[in-house]
Formats: C-alpha cells, sequence, structure tokens
C-alpha cells in the first residue's frame, strides 16, 4: 500500500520511499486516529502527511519520552534536530543521516512551506524545555501557535483549498488549536507528571485551583468540585473553537474534506468521553473506542471515494 502512495506521490528515489516508509510507520504507531483519518486522503497526499507528522513526532519525542536524558541534553537534541532542517531545508546542504527530515524537506519543498512555520513550531518544543505554568490565554496562545496551529498551516497546502489558501488558514489553525486543547483535558494527568500545566493559572484561580489542588486531584484520582467547574469551563472554550473551525471544512477540496471532519469528529468525541466521565482525568483516560473510530473512518471512507470518483482520481 505504501509503494502505491509513494508512486502516487511521484516518490521514487529509493532512499526517499524508504524515509517517507519511516514516517508513515511512526503515524501508523502513535497517531491512532490520526492515522486513521489520514487513510481517507488520496494517495498521493498521504506520504506528505506522514512526513510532517513525523517531524513533529520526533521533536516531540526528544521532550516527552521518560528517561536519564536531562533538560540540558534534551535542548541540545532538539536543536541539533532544527539546525540540521534549517541546514537541509533553507541552505540546501546535507546534514547528518536523519530520514525523518529527507521526507520532511522534500515535503516543504514540494508544497512550498515556509521556514518560519518549522521555526515557530520548534521555538514552542524549546518552551517545553523549561515553561511548566502558562499565567494566562495569551501565554497559552503563544505556544499553542507553533505547538498546534502551526500544524494545521503546514498541512493546509497538502489538503488543498477551493478559496485562497489565506481565507482558509484560520480555520485551519484553530482546528489545530482545537486539537490540542482536547489533548489538554484529555492529558492533564499525564502532564502534570512531567511536571507541566497546560491551563491558563488565573482561569482557573478563577474556581479555586492552583498547583495544590491539581497535585491533590492527581494523588487521590479524583476531581476536586473546583477543577471540574474550571474544567468544564475550559472545555466548553474547546467546543466553540471546534464549531469555528468546522467552517473552514467547506473550504477545502472536496477530497479532504471527509478526512478532516473524520479527524474533527473523533477528536471532538473525546470532549464527550471527557463529560461522560464528569471530568475524572485523574482516574481514567477518555478515548474513543474503537468500534466508533472505525464507524467514522467507514463513512468517512465511502465520502472520499465519491469524492475522488468526482474529481476523477484514485
Amino acid at each position: 500500500m505504501i509503494g502505491s502512495e509513494l508512486d502516487a506521490a511521484g516518490v521514487h528515489d529509493q532512499a526517499l520511499r524508504e524515509a517517507y516508509q519511516r514516517c508513515r510507520t511512526i503515524n501508523a504507531k502513535h497517531g491512532r486516529t490520526f492515522f486513521l483519518a489520514t487513510r481517507l486522503l488520496s494517495p498521493a497526499q498521504r506520504p506528505a502527511v506522514h512526513a510532517l507528522y513525523g517531524f513533529a513526532r520526533r521533536a516531540d519525542d526528544v521532550l516527552d519520552e521518560f528517561d536519564s536524558r536531562t533538560t540540558a541534553q534534551r535542548a541540545d537534541e532538539l536543536q541539533g534536530l532544527a539546525t540540521s532542517l534549517f541546514t537541509r531545508l533553507v541552505e540546501n546542504q546535507p546534514s547528518g543521516d536523519d530520514p525523518t527530515l529527507d521526507a520532511v524537506v522534500h515535503t516543504a519543498r514540494k508544497y512550498n512551506l515556509d521556514w518560519q512555520l518549522f521555526d515557530d513550531f520548534l521555538a514552542s518544543m524549546r518552551m517545553d524545555l523549561t515553561v511548566t505554568d502558562y499565567p494566562d490565554r495569551a501565554a497559552l496562545d503563544h505556544y499553542m501557535y507553533g505547538s498546534a496551529e502551526v500544524i494545521g498551516l503546514q498541512l493546509l497546502p497538502v489538503l488543498g483549498t477551493v478559496v485562497p489558501r489565506e481565507e482558509a488558514a484560520p480555520y485551519a489553525a484553530a482546528l489545530g488549536k482545537a486539537f490540542q486543547l482536547t489533548n489538554f483535558l484529555r492529558d492533564i494527568n499525564e502532564d502534570l507528571t512531567r511536571g507541566r500545566v497546560y491551563l491558563p493559572a488565573d482561569e482557573l484561580a478563577s474556581h479555586g485551583v492552583d498547583r495544590d489542588v491539581l497535585t491533590w486531584c492527581q494523588q487521590t484520582r479524583r476531581t476536586d468540585p473546583r477543577l471540574r467547574a474550571a474544567l468544564a469551563e475550559q472545555h466548553a472554550l474547546t467546543r466553540r473553537i471546534y464549531t469555528h473551525a468546522e467552517r473552514g471544512i467547506a473550504l477545502l477540496h472536496p477530497r479532504s474534506r471527509p478526512c478532516i471532519m473524520a479527524a474533527l469528529t473523533l477528536y471532538s468525541e473525546i470532549l464527550d468521553r471527557i463529560e461522560e466521565i464528569e471530568f475524572a482525568v485523574f482516574a481514567q483516560r477518555a478515548t474513543v473506542s474503537s468500534a466508533r473510530r472505525l464507524q467514522v473512518a467507514s463513512v468517512g471512507f465511502v465520502r472520499a471515494l465519491r469524492a475522488r470518483a468526482r474529481h476523477q482520481e484514485v
């Protein structure tokens, strides 16, 4: 299957094909919902999406893998990744042996992705080395622009639009933000274990929640009523961002709409699960069942086939 995708994408060099295969494997292993949604794209689109995901995951693993590396070592590794990408993409010089970079550079050139998008992403990744709390919404939004919104902006040329790209860009960025806010709500326990809180401190404080309250909730695996109220507020805000982002799906190329609609549906249903468990996020992880993922994917697959047929694609 990957061979036919690469053929459709015009990737024939064997080393580059292996690089894209590496990225696809990373996506399949770590991004179950996202990988499932990418199956709804046309074969020609999939390798680029896998490459962009592979790079993002490569940077994320530097920061979040539980091992013995110090902060300084992680900083050096992240800087090395940034330097290698800059050397290849901007200076057009070979740098090191990293298949994920080979694929992402090829994708960036094919779709004319600006270096600034990658630089902004890496800037937010560097923040994770030292920043553990966000005092207000503006500070968190600054982080999320680089860590989530630029991902949507990177994917937009791959997805294609029926309007000028800049008209669709705010919606693509909003969807990236909605996905990440969903992760913040679902993974609050895991993030706290890493010493991080990805919710605005002033908004938590308005409900009487601080680090001590969060720590108590984690230790007891219970959700304090004050935290439940704070999470409900964050939940409602994230819902509104999904509603806004969904308006942008009609601006995408028809062949891409089933994929993005499926991803939006499945990620937003994580919010349903969080609400169903009454925000008991320290006791269990809110997930969408495999059966539901397959159901959404099946509907999306039929829609994707119809869209490709209308546009004479395979």
